[in-house]
This record gives structure tokens, sequence and C-alpha cells, in this order.
């Protein structure tokens, strides 16, 4: 959602870079990209200048720290203003001391309510321990109480509906089964509109008072921009809302909404959807979404996701099999299923600090297929020994995955290469240098320009960013230049750029010179064309 906020604002504070000290003249300058790039994102025009205005002031009044230039001290000014924007983290769900927990959940018609409610209830289950009870109270929409149904089937979450009678009725009647069934969670989903119209107020103020919801959430379209604004204040003046929910932030929206519904409504933002999965629901971080936006990425989301979905056991074993250069084929098969149980790789990317800022990052995911594809070609032994694949063999794979010989070419040269690479550190004295005990913790925060990011990210971080190093040596090639968290030199080893040695994906940009694909694969096209020709002459 916010790669074109965070691309402009780069920009703004690019301008500011070799600068020793901020004065009033330069910090205008970047404020007036900033206010352009939050008018562009659809900010308010009120609020963007008086975001800009507070930008200005807490950077003239920082005290001045030797060693850092006007650029960083203008982008901590940003960041610290993003956060007081958005938060602060004072938001969450209130529990019932006695009897269950009500949660009425109120928006618009297409805002997502009925998913949002689904995913609500597998976050209480999973995270918080709940046993929640689904109330369908959504009689206008036509099949929105099947949707529910099936979405409770599919969760084993029980759902209530009573038929013939009129939405208040049917979630008091939850409410009683909830108390009944021993449910210490009752999530209400109620009616939506196209637009805000009295009688839906009405509607949804009525049953407020019928069950005494101790949390009133709204969900909103991030794709709306500014209306979503509109609907929330509409909302809260006849319900007195206590919290947020903001629905689509994968889509393309320019994110708006998003910084300005928490100064817009005085309500705490609680949740994002952040993808179509019911799983996909965040609890929202003002300071880590500060840093997304930003371009900082998000690392300790980062690790917390790896180590909900990445046995650290095996993750630990692959990455120490990297850094040895020990690694085969079947370990490299082991860290793609390992890294896309994270989810989209463009997800994962967006979270790694420096890649926000790459505005034209394309991740295919049908790439990730292709590459699977050829390494379930092989049998066990010829991932474990990649030399025996001869000619006939490669044909099979080629055959067996649907694609040409030359993609099973390129994959074993890409590996050898990524091999070599790692050797070649290593006789640097990667070894020597960060210390068996050390090495995952040093590598875990390294950034693009090879500062430390969260040096306290720890050993999981570390991990995470070996693993899809070797992964990006594999789907980008080369590497030439990117270096290892790109403090070191140009080894030629694929896939060690990046923060925490994450490689950059195929097609994207780069600051450290890698080459792009498209001309490096041009160039051993004529390569191998020049050494047929010369057998020939043979």
């Amino acid at each position: 959602m916010f790669e074109s906020l965070t691309q402009r604002l780069t920009q703004s504070f690019a301008g500011l870079r070799g600068r020793r000290e901020l004065t009033a003249e330069n910090i205008e300058e970047g404020l007036a990209a900033v206010r352009t790039a939050l008018l562009e994102a659809d900010v308010h025009f009120e609020l963007a200048t008086e975001f800009t205005e507070r930008v200005s002031a807490r950077a003239l009044g920082a005290e001045r720290v030797k060693g850092v230039d006007a650029s960083d001290q203008f982008v901590h000014a940003v960041h610290g203003e993003l956060v007081d924007l958005m938060g602060p983290e004072d938001g969450a769900l209130e529990f019932a001391k006695r009897g269950p927990t009500v949660i009425l959940m109120a928006g618009l018609q297409g805002a997502g309510k009925t998913t949002t409610c689904a995913k609500l209830a597998l976050h209480l289950r999973d995270k918080h321990a709940k046993r929640p009870l689904l109330v369908a109270a959504d009689v206008k929409r036509p099949a929105a109480v099947q949707q529910l149904r099936v979405l409770g089937d599919r969760l084993q979450i029980p759902v209530f509906h009573k038929e013939g009678v009129g939405p208040p009725d049917v979630c008091a009647a939850g409410l009683a089964a909830a108390e009944a069934g021993g449910h210490d969670v009752v999530i209400l989903d109620t009616a939506g509109r196209l637009h805000v119209d009295d009688e839906l107020m009405a509607e949804v103020a009525e049953i407020a008072e019928r069950t005494r919801p101790h949390n009133q959430l709204l969900v909103v379209d991030a794709m709306t921009g500014q209306d979503a604004l509109q609907s929330a204040r509409a909302f809260h003046e006849r319900l007195t809302l206590t919290g947020v929910i903001l629905t689509k932030m994968d889509g393309d929206a320019r994110g708006g909404a998003a910084i300005s519904l928490k100064r817009v409504t005085g309500c705490p933002l609680l949740y994002l959807g952040v993808g179509e999965g019911l799983e996909d629901l965040d609890p929202f971080q003002a300071e880590r979404m500060a840093g997304r936006i930003l371009g900082m990425g998000d690392v300790v989301g980062l690790v917390e996701t790896a180590q909900e979905n990445i046995n650290e056991e095996e993750a630990q074993a692959g990455f120490e099999k990297m850094i040895m250069g020990s690694f085969t084929l079947e370990d490299m098969l082991g860290m793609i299923r390992m890294v896309r149980k994270m989810g989209p790789m463009k997800k994962v990317m967006s979270m790694m600090p420096g890649m926000g800022s790459l505005g034209d990052m394309d991740v295919d995911e049908r790439e990730m297929n292709r590459l699977e594809a050829l390494f379930t070609s092989m049998t066990p032994g010829e991932r474990i020994q990649p030399e025996t694949l001869d000619v006939s063999r490669r044909r099979r794979v080629a055959r067996g995955s649907g694609q040409e010989v030359g993609a099973v070419n390129e994959l074993v040269k890409r590996f050898k290469d990524l091999k070599k690479g790692m050797k070649q550190l290593n006789k640097m004295g990667l070894g020597s240098m960060l210390g068996k005990a050390g090495k995952r913790d040093a590598l875990a925060g390294m950034s693009p320009t090879g500062g430390m990011v969260d040096p306290t990210a720890g050993k999981g971080a570390g991990m995470l960013g070996g693993l899809g190093g070797g992964l990006g040596g594999l789907l980008g090639g080369g590497g030439a230049g990117a270096g290892l968290g790109g403090g070191l030199p140009d080894m030629g080893a694929a896939g060690m750029g990046g923060p925490g040695g994450m490689a950059r994906p195929m097609g994207s940009s780069s600051t450290r010179g890698q080459p792009d694909l498209a001309k490096q694969r041009k160039k051993d096209k004529a390569k191998r064309k020049q050494k047929r020709k010369n057998r020939k002459k043979r």
C-alpha cells in the first residue's frame, strides 16, 4: 500500500544528504516534498499542513548529534511525528471480567466486515485462548449469513443465527446462546450499507443498546481514501467507537486513510487486514508502521513471523550450511519451503530494512513456483549431488517441470556460483572475523549500507537473512557488488546483498551495482553462441 508514499518520502530525504546540520531553510525544502507526498497519499490538506509544521518544530528543536547528518535527523523527526499521528499504541480490546466479551462490528458494505469477523475470531482463539461465538446479524445482504457459516465451518468456530427476526433480536439471542454455551467472546456481524443512512445508524444503535458491547469496532476499507474518514466520523457520532480495523492493506491504495484515521476519529487503530487469508490480521503498532512507511522495514515483525512459521532448528542448520558453503540443492528446497510459509515474498521483502524504497520491486511468485518445480523434478540423490545431473538427466528434469533445459542449466550454474561465493567469503576469514558464537547475531541487524539496524533482533533475523540470501541467489543470480549486508566487497556471491543477507529480488533495482538479470542472460547467451562457433571452426 505505502510503496509510492515510501518512495516519495525517501526522495525528500535525499535532498538533505551530506548536509552537516539542519537549518530552517533546508528543513523547508524537505518539508515541501513531505507535504506533497502526503497529499498524493490522500491525506487531508489540513492534516498534512499540521503534520509538516510539527515535524519542523521537532527537527529544529532537536539537540544536534555529532556524526549524524541532516537527512538522518530529519528522518528521525518525521518518524516521531508519524508515530504520534497514528498512535500512541494505547489501543487494545477490552475483555469482560465476568460473562462473555461482546464485540460489535460495524461498517459499510464492501469493507470486508464479515471476513474480518472470522479473522478476529481466529486471532482471539489462537492468540488469546478465547472461545468465540460468531453471530450472523446481517440479514440485508444476500448470502451474508451463509458466508459467515462457511467461514465458521472452515475455522471450526460456531456461528449463531435465528431466522425470521430482526438484527437486534438476533444479536440478543446470540448473546444468550453464548452465555449458555460457555463462550467468552461474542462477535456481532451487523448489516452494512453502500453509504451511511439513518436506517443503518438506527439499527446499529439499537443493537448496541440491546447487547451493551464492550467493544464497538468500525471496519474501514483502506482503499476508499477520504470517504473512509467521512464514514468513520458518522459512525463515531452514533456509536462512540472504541477502535478501528483497517482492511485491504495489501491493496494498491495510497495509504492516506491509515495515517489519518486516528487523528480524525480519536479512536485507536487496533488491527490491519493484510491479506486475503483468514490468518492475515495483524495487531496495529504505530512505531512499526511508521518504520515501514519510511522504508526502515520491520525487523521485529519479520522475526516474529519467522518464529511462528519456521522450525528454528532446521533454519539454524540451513543457515550454518549456507555460511560454510556445504549446502546442497536438497537444503535449498527446504529453504524455499520455509520462507514461503511466511507468506507472499513481496510482503516479506517489504519488512526488510531498505526494501521499502525500491519502488519498482517486483517479486514474481510464479518464479518461486517454477524454481520449486525444478527441484521437485529431481530425485533426492540428484539434489544432494548436483554433479550427477548429466545431459539426459537435465532433459528429464526439464520435462518433469514443464520448462526448458536452459532453466535447469541456469539453476545449476547459480547454485555453483553461490557455493563458490560462500567459500570465498570463508577464505577471507568470515568465521574468525565474526566468531562462531556471534556470527548469526552479527548478521541479524545488518542494513544495506553496512550499518546495524537492530542489533537486538537476535539470531532469528540472522538465520532468516542467511536462508533468504541463499534463496535470493538462486532467484536473482549474479549478485556482484552486493556484498554481505552491503558491508563487504564484491564477491560475486549471489544473494548475499540486502539487509540481514537477504538478496534483492529478480527485476528489482539496486543501489549497489547489482547487474540487471536480463543483461546478464544476454551476455551468457552471447558467450554460448561464440563457443559453438569456435567448436565448428575446429
